[in-house]
């Protein structure tokens, strides 16, 4: 779906039966004719995606990887729902086309949607842009997460799509049984946070649609202009607070951490990205809140739920089964980025 990223010959792990695919395209997919040339997104390892191709259109397919799965994981039928639903809705969100979980296809489920020209950005401090459309891509990204957190999820029948209601003490609960069980060393901020978090919890049960990952990597930008043509990658959408998706789209801002891209020192009106404070008070304005009270509470879970997951990666880096090279590396922050959280806190 990112298509500016590279595109690859399908990886040996994720092929599947071509010609088997293309019989069902031809049979339920309206508009679809062979034949059919496949490419991977080089990104997109979760749930692998594919670019699609005939004579005169593009897809994008994307589907569950193979093997034996956790099963509240990869799930893709649940990615097809919520942008299905948004499709009516002022999120941007790519068109779906088809979901197919009849795994006598190509052996698992997937479904394919629009393909989506546009500009994946995964350097926040947007190199080559000019200020004005720094400005204006970031205040774009506010505007979007401020009108999926406005979403009538009920009248899109949406309504079981998470528990709503007590997030933050779900997700404290989680990421710290999580960090348990891949402790390794002692890190005192960890645990204070443990400690702190699920009794500070404000209290605000708001609950709505969240992305779950809303960061600028995940959204694709409009070819030439400076605004959001899609919002991607649903996996870890459910109903939650909106101040966790919030927080986590602002941590960039209060971090320097070795090898990772930070907006400290960089917003302002010489670069044109707006300040943290500028960007609350747009959300605010939005959706109709006076304030945020308690910002450094959010901020702090974010960075406590990042430093879990961090060390979940380190703690299988050292086992030798993590998926990612850089495991090991990434994993070493999560002492830092815990660190981070409780500073906000003190």
């Amino acid at each position: 779906m990112k298509n500016d990223e590279k595109l690859i010959p399908v990886r040996d792990t994720h092929r599947f039966n071509e010609d088997r695919l293309a019989d069902y395209l031809t049979r339920h997919l309206a508009g679809f004719e062979s034949p059919l040339e496949i490419l991977q997104f080089e990104g997109g390892q979760s749930n692998p995606t594919f670019l699609l191709s005939t004579q005169d259109k593009q897809y994008v397919l994307r589907k569950k990887p193979p093997g034996t799965l956790l099963p509240s994981a990869h799930m893709v039928e649940r990615e097809y729902r919520i942008m299905k639903a948004l499709e009516r809705t002022d999120v941007p969100v790519p068109r779906m086309l088809l979901l197919c979980e009849d795994n006598a296809v190509i052996g698992v489920t997937f479904f394919v949607m629009e393909y989506i020209r546009g500009r994946v950005l995964e350097d926040i401090t947007l190199p080559g842009m000019t200020p004005s459309e720094r400005r204006a891509i970031y205040f774009d990204m506010i505007r979007v997460l401020a009108a999926l957190h406005t979403v009538d999820y009920v009248a899109l029948g949406l309504d079981n799509y998470g528990k709503p209601g007590n997030y933050f003490h779900r997700q404290i609960g989680r990421w710290s049984k999580q960090y348990a069980a891949s402790k390794t060393d002692e890190i005192t901020s960890m645990e204070r946070l443990m400690e702190y978090l699920p009794s500070n919890v404000p209290p605000d049960e708001t609950s709505c649609i969240v992305h779950g990952d809303y960061r600028m990597g995940n959204i694709l930008a409009h070819p030439t202009e400076p605004k959001v043509a899609a919002l991607l990658d649903w996996e870890l959408s459910t109903l939650g607070h909106p101040l966790g998706d919030l927080s986590y789209s602002c941590m960039s801002y209060h971090h320097g951490i070795v090898g990772s891209i930070s907006l400290e020192g960089i917003a302002g009106p010489t670069t044109g990205i707006p300040t943290e404070e500028e960007l609350l008070a747009e959300y605010c304005r939005l959706t109709g809140r006076d304030s945020i009270p308690n910002w450094n509470f959010y901020l702090a879970f974010s960075f406590f739920r990042l430093a879990s997951i961090l060390q979940g990666v380190y703690k299988r880096g050292i086992m030798g089964n993590a998926s990612s090279s850089e495991a090991l590396e990434k994993g070493r922050m999560a002492r830092d980025i815990a660190d981070i959280a409780w500073t906000l806190l003190e």
